[in-house]
């Protein structure tokens, strides 16, 4: 993640992130920093960026101009990397590219910023609220741009052709953008894979889930004649954990009861849905991890969207009709029966961004008829014991090597190259990089372990997509009948576990090899599929 801050007062943001988490991040290169002083970019005797405004008005404002080349500089500099990261770094693309931000006629900053995975935030009290899901959302780039506003603002017309979001941290006025971008800059690192020591931090702390975080004690066990709770002493994580959630929702009832009133809206929803546990896993897990929001209810009918995939999840268990479309009775006389006569709005399809997961086949017609493509069929398969698996003959879960020198341990970037053929995804190759350096990847490793040396042959792998389900495994042709499938599975499902996740895959009908290894695992299945569709943007 590479962070830029357009702003007057560099040494204000460096100053202010070079300590505490996000320093040690910097240092250990998890994320960087990159200041920009607008300043350098006036022509003129003082290096002045200020000037009145048109119409008359107290204060000055800043002008198009500089922050527009400060704005072009950041994207030769984001250009010339990606192309050393793609290897195609030659003198005459590098030449090229310097000719296109050279020339002041370049329009679309915007777009062009969007397609290179980036985004220009410019921090205002008149932009959306910061919160929880901007920054996952935001952390998902791979380069961010803060522009820092000064004085009575910026010059409109650079505003319309640069930014990309409009952000603001509150309903009051600071002095300037920059603490502001230092509290986004702050929150969304955390959620940067390897910046916080434990994987679980950032998805358990406040906000999550529309629950505020529980009460934490620390030694010593009794101060000023208050004792820490005796339940967190116990040692039964069960009970410590059912106390935690009772405090977290008595915490947001109180205190926030905004987000209390989502997180209620949610929980009837997951009661809803555990009617049919097994065929609504991916949803009810995606309420249990916080990363769940309700696009439509009605009558029993549920749209859910992923905050973090953006995919989206559409049930409707009854028979009953559909309340998210509207019917189009094109003949009068004809009573409206057909799927192909109903439209739904535009206000709900543009939500989709990611695909749809339908969990009734009646309404893969309808969704087809309005404009997607049903890409996969899935069963879905569902761990439901709460015991961890036996690792006994497959793997040592404390990483060292099994006597045939076996070891599975979550891939980094150094094993994208080998790793990345052996996913190439349905519609993005690049996915299974994505999810590498998210974390989410899992490799088994063979290496010589008489010898003493360094594991380095990957045998398979297997991981977490975004949305919550394991699956992507795979293991290599001249490795398969060593149960390395079974073992790969057994470690993604415990982790999962340690996670307080329900472990679950999505089976693609007519794999019937991977169905008969979640049977040997004891996996349940739904009765019935699910339908991954995707929006035809031809």
């Amino acid at each position: 993640m590479r962070f830029h801050v357009l702003t007057l007062f560099p040494q204000m943001i460096e100053q202010g992130l070079s300590e505490s988490i996000t320093g040690r991040a910097l240092k250990q290169n998890i994320i960087s920093l990159n200041t920009v002083n607008i300043r350098d970019f006036a022509h003129n005797k003082h290096n002045k960026v200020d000037d009145y405004t048109y119409g008359g008005g107290a204060g000055m404002l800043m002008q198009a101009e500089p922050v527009y080349q400060a704005v072009r500089s950041v994207m030769s500099q984001i250009n010339k990397c990606n192309q050393v990261h793609s290897g195609d770094n030659s003198e005459k693309n590098i030449a090229d590219e310097n000719i296109l931000y050279e020339n002041t006629s370049y329009k679309n900053t915007a777009e062009e910023i969007k397609n290179h995975n980036a985004r220009l935030i410019y921090v205002t009290p008149q932009g959306s609220v910061f919160n929880q899901q901007m920054a996952a959302e935001f952390a998902k780039c791979d380069d961010l741009i803060f522009l820092c506003g000064h004085y009575e603002g910026i010059d409109e017309r650079v505003l319309e052709e640069t930014v990309t979001d409009y952000v603001s941290i509150g309903d009051y006025v600071l002095t300037g953008g920059e603490l502001p971008s230092m509290v986004m800059i702050d929150a969304i690192s955390r959620l940067v894979p390897g910046v916080l020591h434990n994987d679980i931090s950032a998805e358990t702390e406040s906000f999550h889930g529309n629950l505020l975080e529980y009460p934490q004690y620390s030694r010593p066990v009794e101060w000023h004649d208050k004792k820490v709770p005796e339940v967190l002493m116990s040692g039964n994580q069960k009970k410590i954990d059912a106390w935690r959630l009772e405090k977290s929702v008595e915490r947001t009832k109180e205190r926030r009861p905004d987000l209390y009133a989502g997180f209620k809206r949610l929980d009837k929803c997951r009661e809803f849905l555990m009617k049919n546990k097994l065929l609504h896993i991916d949803m009810i897990e995606l309420i249990n991890r916080g990363c769940a929001e309700i696009l439509f209810e009605a009558d029993g009918e549920y749209l859910l969207r992923d905050m973090v995939s953006k995919v989206c999840f559409h049930t409707r268990p009854d028979e009953g009709g559909s309340k998210l479309i509207d019917l189009v009775q094109e003949d009068a006389t004809k009573p409206v029966d057909k799927y192909s006569s109903q439209h739904i709005p535009e206000n709900v399809t543009d939500q989709i961004v990611n695909g749809i997961v339908l969990h009734q086949q009646r309404y893969v017609e309808l969704f087809t008829a309005n404009g997607f493509n049903e890409t996969v069929e899935c069963m879905q398969a569902v761990y439901t014991n709460k015991e961890k698996l036996s690792v006994s003959g497959l793997y040592r879960p404390d990483g060292r090597p099994m006597p045939n020198g076996l070891i599975i341990r979550k891939l980094d970037a150094a094993d994208i190259q080998e790793a990345a053929p052996m996913y190439p995804g349905f519609d993005n190759p690049d996915y299974i990089i994505e999810r590498i350096e998210a974390g989410a990847v899992y490799g088994a490793f063979f290496g010589d372990n008489t010898a003493n040396d360094t594991i380095n042959t990957l045998a398979g792998i297997i991981g977490i997509h975004e949305e919550g389900s394991i699956g992507m495994l795979y293991v290599k042709p001249q490795y398969r009948h060593q149960k390395l499938a079974t073992a790969l599975e057994t470690y993604a499902f415990n982790r999962a576990l340690e996670n307080g996740w329900i472990p679950y895959g999505q089976i693609i009908v007519g794999n019937d090899a991977s169905m008969r290894l979640q049977e040997s695992m004891g996996l349940h299945f739904s009765k019935s599929p699910v339908y991954w569709m995707t929006k035809n943007n031809a």
